[in-house]
């Protein structure tokens, strides 16, 4: 389960994702993004990608406080039951984003223990991933958007299956972020998770257990 993700290549962000408007002011390059900070984050304004900051971990509208981030780890949606369930079922049809990203972090079970792992796609250095957003306004009237990481299980053959964000296939994006698309099997055809032999994963340090560490060196792989 991804929990922590990165994006540094801030400078590509215009291109990559055809931003008319460009990058607003705010947005900085983290190798450490954790729930609840405020991240990147594309949606479909008018016909024209946007990036906006939003909060990563999903707050429905009517939630009268933030605790179920955590407690019910919204900051991923999990795609089995993404239609039925009442958190997820409007914004998945209606409220769609994508996340940019150059890669994610994740914690797997080894005979040393459980440790961290960073991940990438083999062919795509700045991607997206599937997410969904919504608008929350906090007990002081304060306006938020927040938004999840869509996830799916992983198939990884003999290894038991592991919940991983979906990565978007470029060619989806554009549907992805289009409102007028609610069609379900358009939908579940673009959250097809990507196969284990399409990602480039290595060891990393222990530091990215702490949210205040940063730095380039969290991505080094170690022997």
């Amino acid at each position: 389960m991804a929990e922590r993700y990165t994006l540094f290549q801030i400078e590509n962000l215009r291109d990559r994702f055809q931003l008319h408007k460009g990058v607003p002011p705010g947005v900085k390059r983290s190798y450490n993004i954790s729930p609840t900070q405020l991240s990147a984050v594309i949606v479909n304004r008018d016909g024209t990608n946007t990036l906006e900051r939003m909060k990563w971990g999903f707050i429905p509208a009517t939630a009268k406080d933030a605790n179920s981030v955590f407690r019910y780890k919204t900051y991923l949606a999990k795609s089995e039951g993404i239609f039925s369930k009442p958190t997820w079922q409007d914004s998945i049809r209606q409220s769609r984003c994508i996340v940019p990203a150059n890669g994610y972090y994740e914690w797997q079970q080894t005979p040393e223990g459980k440790l961290p792992f960073y991940i990438r796609p083999s062919h795509q250095e700045l991607f997206a991933f599937a997410g969904v957003h919504s608008s929350w306004t906090d007990p002081e009237g304060n306006a938020w958007g927040t938004f999840a990481i869509v996830s799916a299980l992983h198939d990884r053959g003999p290894k038991k299956p592991l919940q991983r964000p979906i990565i978007l296939n470029p060619a989806d994006e554009a549907q992805w972020l289009d409102p007028s698309v609610s069609d379900l099997n358009s939908l579940y055809d673009a959250m097809r998770p990507t196969s284990e032999d399409a990602l480039r994963i290595h060891q990393v340090a222990p530091d990215i257990k702490s949210i205040k560490a940063g730095g380039e060196q969290l991505i080094t792989p170690i022997a």
